[in-house]
């Protein structure tokens, strides 16, 4: 009866360790995603017809300058440390914008590190969570948003004349992560308990 017990209890364990150890690199990769990823975030002025046109065509400007601004962008590390000069070629672009229609509405362009909701478009969706972003508002900025990622340089959802990079998605996202953003409905849970966790840990610390 013994034997059979500590058969059992060995078993149990071994289950429990793959479980854990499975749900401990899940989180790593959850982690690792949010912190080597750049999005773009433009915020309108209002939510007007014209307020809305005019984000859009700020981002077409800005996009299209994107490979200048952004083609040094080689590591996670570079990422967080955008240059200042670069941060003022986008000002300038994105003015330039809004003077070229006739608005008096002033940019503003910074780096920051903000909470984004799960968003999905096309066959890829970004988990919710803190991001590194490249944050660009529209005179009072109390419109809606866009935004996309511009590193790796995935632009989604993609500015008219642009496609998905999918050679992009598999240089630089790992194979588990590319299935939690192709599949995310099965990690669900396991990001929500990993978030909670590492909540709780903060707290506690």
């Amino acid at each position: 009866m013994f034997k059979k017990i500590s058969w059992k209890l060995i078993g149990v364990s071994v289950i429990l360790t793959i479980v854990i150890s499975n749900f401990v690199q899940v989180g790593k990769s959850l982690d690792n995603l949010r912190n080597s990823v750049l999005r773009m975030h433009i915020l309108a002025n209002s939510d007007s017809i014209e307020d809305q046109s005019l984000k859009l065509e700020v981002r077409d400007a800005i996009l299209e300058h994107s490979e200048e601004i952004f083609g040094k962008l080689v590591s996670p590390e570079d990422i967080r440390n955008i240059s200042e000069e670069n941060l003022e070629k986008i000002q300038k672009i994105a003015q330039s914008v809004i003077d070229e229609y006739g608005f008096d509405y002033k940019i503003s362009v910074g780096e920051t590190k903000m909470f984004f909701d799960e968003r999905t478009y096309g066959d890829i969706t970004m988990p919710a969570g803190n991001y590194d972003a490249l944050r660009v508002t529209i005179g009072e900025a109390k419109g809606h948003n866009w935004w996309c990622v511009m590193y790796p340089p995935l632009c989604i959802p993609m500015a008219s004349g642009m496609t998905d990079d999918k050679q992009a998605e598999k240089e630089f996202f790992s194979t588990r992560q590319l299935d939690m953003i192709q599949n995310p409905k099965k990690y669900e849970v396991r990001f929500m308990l990993w978030d909670k966790l590492n909540g709780f840990l903060k707290k506690i610390r």
